[in-house]
């Protein structure tokens, strides 16, 4: 499909979609300002919900190109993500294909979405069940287990399960608070077991490189976001704050800790501004 078209497809999808997400989550989104008007550049964010690129597509008239895993292209609605400009990755393997794709897109002059996370930071089933299996007992079901779970950050939880094998928490304590990880983390630093650097590192899963090294081989400005809240009815909370864009770097690894860094620095400011 020609740009041209496909942007008059995307065009239609982002304005009647976009006026539907904003009536029914309430996003407050801060900082679209920051998004470049033109040039290459990717758009990364942090991933907690199906709808995370949303809250960017809808504040800015640039197409955004984003990567999406190759499953949603295999059902009925494959039409959709193709002609609204996703590029689907496979992620059982090195996509070469749908990296060679996205860069093409960064060439032009255009602008790629993705997500450095490299998937979505909520409890998978299969982390949920080995879980189950090695510290609770069977007077609980697994199917209630998860469904108390299933919102919890993957991140968040495999950090708990290091502080148990690090003896800085019992089994007891694992047990009774993996239903909300993220207070009981806070009361931890209260309690002075970790600190505030320990709790921020992990907010987020470990970032893959595949952004910073698009970023640069197109000599292309990174522009990162956050996402806090709960994805809900007329969400009160639902905040969304895009940072400014970060030039490309040599060396990658050193790229990688300051696009985290200013993605930590980004929920700092969310909890700021609602109140945490």
């Amino acid at each position: 499909m020609e740009q041209k078209e496909k942007m008059g497809i995307y065009k239609f999808f982002r304005s009647v979609l976009g006026f539907i997400y904003r009536l029914y989550y309430n996003p407050t989104i801060i900082g679209y300002e920051n998004i470049p008007k033109e040039g290459s550049i990717l758009v990364v964010g942090n991933h907690v919900h199906i709808m995370d690129q949303c809250n960017v597509i809808i504040v800015t008239k640039r197409c955004l190109h984003y990567m999406a895993k190759k499953e949603y292209f295999d059902g009925k609605f494959e039409w959709f993500f193709r002609s609204v400009g996703c590029i689907p990755v496979d992620r059982s393997k090195k996509d070469e294909h749908a990296t060679s794709e996205a860069l093409d897109v960064l060439n032009n002059g255009w602008a790629i979405g993705l997500f450095p996370e490299g998937t979505r930071n909520a409890l998978k089933e299969e982390r949920a069940k080995e879980i189950f299996d090695k510290y609770f007992s069977k007077d609980l079901t697994f199917s209630d287990f998860y469904e108390k779970t299933r919102k919890e950050k993957t991140s968040q939880i495999n950090y708990l399960e290091e502080l148990l094998n690090n003896k800085k928490i019992t089994k007891k304590d694992f047990i009774n608070n993996i239903y909300d990880v993220d207070n009981y983390l806070k009361e931890l630093i209260h309690k002075k077991v970790i600190n505030n650097s320990d709790y921020y590192e992990h907010i987020l899963l470990p970032f893959k490189y595949g952004a910073v090294s698009m970023a640069k081989k197109t000599n292309s400005k990174i522009v990162p976001f956050i996402v806090t809240g709960d994805y809900k009815f007329r969400s009160k909370n639902l905040t969304i704050r895009i940072g400014k864009p970060i030039e490309p770097m040599d060396d990658l690894e050193k790229a990688n800790l300051i696009l985290r860094k200013n993605m930590i620095d980004l929920y700092k400011e969310n909890e700021k501004y609602n109140g945490k």
